[in-house]
């Protein structure tokens, strides 16, 4: 019985300091989140000590959410504690989040919380496409930065059907599509398509002179174009800042194919005088042969005429008749012929 009492004070003893520690816990939580649940009420945004315990249990930040909710209700926003609790919770910047509802409420544009939040959750920055859908961005293309030719920035550079090469600096402004925010093509992509309307443009050009006379042609080619579909921008102007005629592209090619054609029928030169050196050379190993052969028929020359001449046939492709006698070789027949 005494054990059973012990015990039982024991267990009384250990209930009252854990009460009593609860409750300094609870008195310190209280005296710590006091001023914020008295700054939170006084501005009408009902929150409790039991919400701001369970911010706490969440591992979130109770001073930031309850700015945020206080600056969006007072701009009008309906929006409830537990959102942006939910919203802190997936990886949201309440910071990007609450100036980017707010500015979009005061300039009337028709797009929800829920709307602005899954886009910041999505990794855009609706903050930024929030004010440039306000106030629409100017981009210059080409990307400034980029390495200087000839002490100069490079332009976009075309070529007319004429050869003059020119180089284009233009100047797009764009307003944000907050519709078409996530999953629409980005500046990179404007400013890619942009440079491939300059291009074409100069190159539909018959002559370099109609660009610089007229760059609005560029423009036309650009807008007519829908450069801006399936991206998350509207192109409301392009502007040509400057134009500079660099070279004579044709000019340059022609000669360079010229300079080739030299080459190659020097080429073609070069392999007809070796042919005919080669031939030449075999035609004095020819003679050189044939003079060889001459030498040796004059060797054999006198070997044939005194052979000719001990088988009496010298000059006559045919045998002669036999030989007469002495007494009538030389005229001794009287005048005629002694073979009569």
């Amino acid at each position: 019985m005494l054990l059973v009492t012990l015990m039982l004070s024991t267990i009384l003893v250990l209930l009252v300091i854990a009460i009593s520690l609860l409750l300094l816990w609870a008195a310190a939580f209280v005296i710590r989140h006091f001023p914020l649940w008295l700054e939170a009420n006084a501005a009408g945004l009902g929150v409790s000590f039991i919400d701001l315990l369970t911010i706490r249990l969440r591992k979130l930040q109770p001073d930031e959410l309850v700015d945020c909710l206080k600056v969006m209700r007072k701009a009008g926003v309906e929006v409830a504690l537990a959102d942006l609790q939910s919203h802190q919770l997936a990886g949201g910047n309440l910071a990007s989040l609450k100036n980017a509802v707010v500015a979009a409420n005061k300039a009337g544009i028709k797009l929800g919380y829920r709307d602005i939040a899954a886009i910041d959750l999505a990794g855009r920055d609706i903050l930024d496409a929030v004010d440039s859908h306000v106030n629409p961005k100017v981009l210059r293309c080409p990307v400034p930065g980029q390495p200087l030719v000839n002490g100069r920035e490079p332009g976009v550079a075309g070529i007319a059907k004429d050869g003059i090469r020119l180089e284009v600096k233009a100047r797009v402004t764009l307003r944000t599509r907050l519709d078409r925010l996530v999953g629409g093509a980005g500046e990179a992509t404007i400013l890619a398509r942009v440079a491939e309307g300059i291009v074409a443009a100069i190159g539909h050009a018959d002559s370099h002179r109609r660009i610089l006379e007229n760059p609005e042609l560029i423009v036309q080619e650009i807008l007519k174009g829908g450069l801006d579909s399936g991206t998350c921008f509207e192109i409301l102007s392009v502007d040509i800042a400057d134009i500079d005629v660099m070279d004579n592209v044709a000019a340059r090619l022609r000669s360079q194919q010229a300079e080739a054609d030299k080459r190659i029928a020097q080429a073609k030169a070069e392999e007809r005088r070796a042919n005919a050196v080669a031939i030449n050379q075999e035609m004095l190993s020819q003679t050189m042969g044939m003079r060889a052969k001459v030498v040796a028929a004059r060797a054999n020359l006198p070997q044939a005429v005194a052979a000719a001449c001990d088988g009496s046939n010298l000059g006559s492709p045919r045998p002669i008749a036999p030989l007469l006698p002495a007494n009538m070789r030389f005229g001794q027949c009287g005048g005629r012929s002694c073979i009569e």
